[in-house]
């Protein structure tokens, strides 16, 4: 008998996880207040820009529907100001007609940043009423109408599992606020969106944000609506700066489509002269086709107990709610319906307690949520001086504006630098050599890609106590007699110098479902093992749980090479439980299939 799960939402984390687990087998319910058809026709829901990595989960799961429709994203323009002032009538309201609104006094950077992969935008519209009918096709159950406390009680009394996935709305509330990784109590942002069409094109690059300060930002993208190809603008206003719509008293309300529309308009030219030029005979695209409001970035934790005693399990915003300004929201949601897929279908017939259902989200926060909140609510606090002169450099080098834009994709990414001046320098001065060398790096890395390997974390013990863990897929056996292996950190990894003290490490070769524990330890912080259950070997060496293989070594040699250091352990202790490993090839993570030919 297949077991039930009951999922409350249907946007983009539950439509996706809903119709995944029932292709699995599994007996899902999916509780919606909407048909399919009316979420067709009804309001937009997000501007939805979904970078690569989310895209690809997509489509492994086969719901990548709209190939070959969708404009595709390659670049994005990035553009931040000092500040801005309306010319048109001599005050800072944001209203004025005039195009020359940028103050020359105040600086002005702008550059353009190549994806790594292209993004794009399908109108969630199209998307998730599209998976619910998929849902449907499989005999999928709808629950159809509003759900409260008292229904949610009554879902976890016939299902295994409950999740809620309703995104902000009011059942968000029955999961506490987890004070420890929420640092506002107000909104940062009041956001206006238009879906339009007669609007051309930023010849430069396909999606741009610009940024000015003390008013706030605006972005714009090509998308696939409901009704053919567009554009997006979202303007995202500083509370209490020039372009808050409840600034004045006699501010006109933003309560009608038309409304929120000569808003954008006025925001445009009062402040983003640039992409006004671009709008000038722009019209929505039909009358649901705005959105406005704010949200306070907020992170909960992700259980909650019921009156019943039961628990339910959050999921995407409910839990894990950023403000819009990074596009990370809608990436998020296919980011945690993956992680907890993989969780449930990888759990048997166990039960799904309250237990499992922190660890799956730990998991998730683990591998990509922390980074998503930790880098836009630095975003919303204004960008700090030492990223400025990165964002100065990468009018300069490509390879740095890569960077950054890379960043939107993955904020794990730009974690070490964006927080730490040192870490930032350290990247300027790579892509100056990088420019110097005789060969394209980023396609001789991309090149390397194409070697599949797997993905394993070294660890080891400093002399002084402190356990030290990075990422690496350069491990290879060398020698069976005597048995070596080796690995090889880069000369600029912060933890060299305690690995060469260390006299010893460990190498955790991943499973496949340990890819958050590989993004943690590919990343600096301050304790990578936070939260990862981990034993002690020799001389108190950290050893991974889980793990499909593991070896205890003895540090041997050390061999400068380039920008690596090749370190060589002999092997004292070994074990291998197996299981199927984690996989890493161009840039992405993948899991192992037997070759048809050898089934």
């Amino acid at each position: 008998m297949s077991r039930r799960i009951a999922i409350v939402g249907a946007g983009q984390s539950g439509a996706l996880l809903a119709l995944a687990l029932r292709r699995d087998g599994y007996d899902v319910t999916l509780a919606t207040d909407r048909t399919a058809a009316e979420i067709r026709t009804g309001p937009v829901l997000s501007s939805q820009c979904m970078f690569s990595s989310a895209l690809a989960v997509e489509s492994d799961l086969g719901l990548d529907h709209w190939s070959g429709e969708i404009p595709t994203i390659e670049r994005m323009a990035i553009t931040v100001s000092e500040g801005a002032i309306d010319r048109g009538t001599g005050d800072d309201t944001g209203t004025g007609d005039s195009a020359n609104c940028i103050d020359p006094a105040n600086s002005t950077t702008s550059f353009v940043g190549h994806l790594d992969s292209p993004a794009a935008s399908v109108d969630q519209r199209l998307k998730c009423a599209r998976w619910i009918d998929d849902f449907v096709a499989l005999d999928g159950r709808i629950r159809l109408g509003e759900v409260g406390t008292v229904d949610l009680q009554e879902l976890t009394a016939t299902h295994d599992l409950t999740i809620v996935a309703s995104g902000k709305g009011a059942l968000s509330e029955v999961f506490e606020i987890d004070r420890s990784r929420t640092i506002y109590d107000a909104p940062q942002r009041i956001s206006t969106m238009a879906y339009v069409t007669g609007m051309s094109s930023d010849p430069s690059a396909e999606l741009t944000m610009t940024s000015v300060a003390g008013v706030g930002e605006c972005l714009t993208m090509p998308a696939l609506s409901t009704s053919g190809t567009c554009q997006i603008i979202l303007i995202e206003a500083v509370p209490g700066g020039p372009l808050d719509p409840r600034g004045a008293p006699d501010a006109p309300g933003l309560d009608s489509p038309g409304q929120r529309l000569e808003y954008i308009r006025a925001a445009l030219t009062g402040h983003f002269p640039d992409i006004a030029r671009r709008a000038g005979d722009i019209a929505l695209t039909d009358m649901n086709a705005t959105l406005h409001g704010a949200v306070v970035p907020r992170v909960r934790h992700p259980v909650a107990t019921l009156c019943n005693g039961r628990h339910v399990l959050g999921m995407a915003d409910v839990v894990v709610l950023n403000d819009p300004v990074t596009g990370q929201g809608s990436n998020n949601a296919v980011h945690s319906a993956h992680v907890y897929h993989q969780a449930i279908t990888s759990h048997g017939d166990r039960p799904f307690d309250s237990a499992w259902m922190r660890r799956t989200f730990e998991k998730y926060w683990r591998g990509w949520g922390q980074w998503s909140v930790s880098w836009t609510n630095s975003m919303l606090a204004g960008i700090p001086d030492h990223v400025e002169t990165v964002f100065a450099e990468a009018t300069q080098w490509p390879t740095v504006a890569d960077a950054v834009v890379r960043g939107f994709d993955d904020p794990r990414t730009v974690s070490d630098w964006w927080f730490a001046p040192a870490q930032a320098q350290r990247l300027l001065d790579t892509a100056r050599r990088e420019a110097k060398s005789v060969h394209n790096r980023r396609e001789l890395r991309r090149a390397l890609g194409h070697y599949a390997t797997g993905v394993t974390v070294i660890t080891a013990r400093s002399p002084d106590g402190r356990k030290i863990g990075l990422t690496a897929n350069s491990f290879t056996s060398v020698s069976l007699d005597p048995p070596l292996v080796s690995f090889c950190p880069a000369r600029n990894a912060p933890s060299l110098v305690d690995l060469s003290a260390a006299g010893r490490f460990a190498v955790n070769i991943l499973a496949a479902d340990q890819h958050d524990l590989s993004r943690q330890f590919a990343t600096p912080a301050e304790d990578k093992f936070a939260g990862v259950e981990h034993t002690e070997g020799i001389d108190g060496t950290p050893l991974l749980d889980r793990v499909v293989a593991q070896f205890q070594c003895r540090t041997v040699q050390r061999v400068d090479a380039g920008d690596h250091v090749i370190f060589l352990g002999e092997v004292e202790e070994f074990s291998a439980p197996g299981g199927e490993p984690l996989v890493f090839h161009s840039g992405s993570y993948r899991l192992v299939a037997t070759h048809p030919d050898h089934a």
